[in-house]
């Protein structure tokens, strides 16, 4: 699924998801009880609702009954975590068995409220070993402390989708692999027109759909929190160096300003209005879906596809990018939770099932046996994504007890830093590091 509604359904869903540590009770995972040979019917919830998507998801399952023929599955779609949130507290017959949600900002705190079952006491009933299924990265964000209370369902990386024409026309003859060379590519494909752009090279603000902080900090591999566990911005120079670059981009392609007017007139990120589709911009930062979209949309020009640059003295690590993606769980206050885990073993584990899904909606699949199937369709466009999954050097953000809540505190930092209201960089980092850890230590 495409990333479009996970940090902005987190500043709401977060504040929702932050009453539930109080709230939450039910059986752990070792302690459920039903039978999943007997006949029942199981409730899940998912956040899709495009009709490709819902078509998708509903074939996956369709696919699971006819191999469990004694579990029927309930699907609900376009379930928000809000949603999941007062749902999961009313508790009783209404309540989802199992859950997918975009949003793996929440995952910490799924995990840390006793919203979701530990899943470890049914990988291993079920002799999985999970790191020999999944990649390290996905792991890392669909656990809290070591509390497996969700796996991964599908995966997101994050590069770059070009205009191979308008590369042509400027005589580019290959995407960027390093930072100053990828501003000295934007600076040349960007073509002023008056006040505002007849094409610009890139749209570099941190409102520009998926050019998010956390998307371009991952490039030079930083360490949100230190081994002690504080707030670690101000202390390693990654975050400092991420922000100067951008706002040194930003300055160089017009000014904060002029780019966000430029902005104010583009269409919407998921129709054929996108700026990128329009020929407006002839870069942009997206997830593995955008090339496929851009075709469909009829775009008059080849779309080419490669890794985000990385710092020029981190050129050795290119191919690498930010990781996310849908992550699903099992509520823990459902009373069918071994029916329920059939399910998720199914959707999460099953190499038919998580080829099949991925080739529908475009997604990188979720487990190392999915990424090597000869049955997952991939394009040249495509491959560049599932490279960049697969790189050992590729990250994102971690889980914590407060959600990814310390994510938009980064993010309003990064957006006074590039607006200019911001002078002194690194207290702002500081400050930002202790309202993190006041945050987080509220959480727990």
């Amino acid at each position: 699924m495409p990333g479009n509604r996970r940090l902005t359904a987190a500043a709401t869903a977060l504040a929702a998801l932050s009453v539930l540590a109080g709230g939450c009770t039910g059986q752990s995972g070792s302690g459920a009880a039903d039978d999943p040979a007997k006949e029942t019917v199981i409730s899940f919830w998912h956040g899709w609702s495009a009709p490709g998507e819902v078509k998708a998801i509903e074939e996956n399952i369709a696919r699971f009954e006819k191999a469990h023929p004694r579990i029927k599955v309930k699907a609900t779609g376009n379930m928000t975590d809000d949603k999941i949130k007062q749902a999961l507290r009313a508790g009783g017959d209404k309540a989802p068995d199992v859950v997918s949600s975009f949003t793996t900002d929440s995952v910490g705190t799924f995990c840390n409220s006793g919203a979701f079952t530990d899943l470890n006491p049914f990988l291993e009933k079920a002799s999985i070993d999970k790191a020999k299924v999944f990649p390290k990265t996905l792991l890392e964000y669909t656990q809290f402390r070591g509390n497996q209370c969700t796996l991964p369902l599908l995966n997101d990386a994050y590069g770059l989708v070009y205009n191979k024409d308008a590369f042509k026309a400027a005589g580019i003859t290959e995407p960027p692999r390093t930072w100053s060379r990828f501003t000295e590519v934007a600076q040349k494909l960007t073509k002023p027109r008056g006040d505002s752009y007849e094409q610009l090279g890139i749209m570099p603000t941190f409102h520009g759909y998926e050019t998010t902080p956390m998307r371009l900090a991952a490039q030079w591999s930083p360490a949100y929190f230190g081994a002690d566990g504080k707030a670690n911005l101000a202390h390693d120079p990654a975050f400092a160096k991420m922000l100067a670059a951008q706002k040194d981009l930003v300055a160089k392609l017009g000014g904060y300003e002029k780019l966000e007017r430029f902005r104010a007139g583009f269409g919407d990120e998921w129709s054929a209005e996108h700026p990128f589709h329009r020929g407006q911009v002839a870069m942009q930062v997206d997830g593995e879906w955008r090339a496929a979209m851009a075709e469909e949309a009829g775009v008059a020009f080849e779309v080419g596809t490669a890794p985000l640059p990385v710092p020029d003295d981190q050129a050795a690590d290119y191919g690498k990018g930010y990781l996310s993606g849908t992550v699903m769980g099992i509520a823990s206050g459902s009373r069918k939770q071994n029916a329920a885990w059939e399910l998720v073993k199914y959707m999460t584990t099953d190499t038919e099932a998580v080829v099949a899904f991925a080739n529908a909606i475009h997604n990188v699949p979720s487990t190392l046996a999915a990424l090597e199937s000869p049955d997952l369709r991939v394009t040249p466009q495509f491959k560049t994504f599932l490279d960049i999954a697969r790189h050992p050097r590729s990250n994102t953000t971690p889980a914590q007890a407060d959600g990814g809540t310390y994510q938009l505190t980064f993010q309003d930092l990064a957006y006074a830093v590039e607006k200019g209201d911001v002078t002194d960089v690194q207290a702002a980092l500081a400050k930002a590091d202790r309202q993190i850890d006041t945050d987080i230590a509220k959480a727990k």
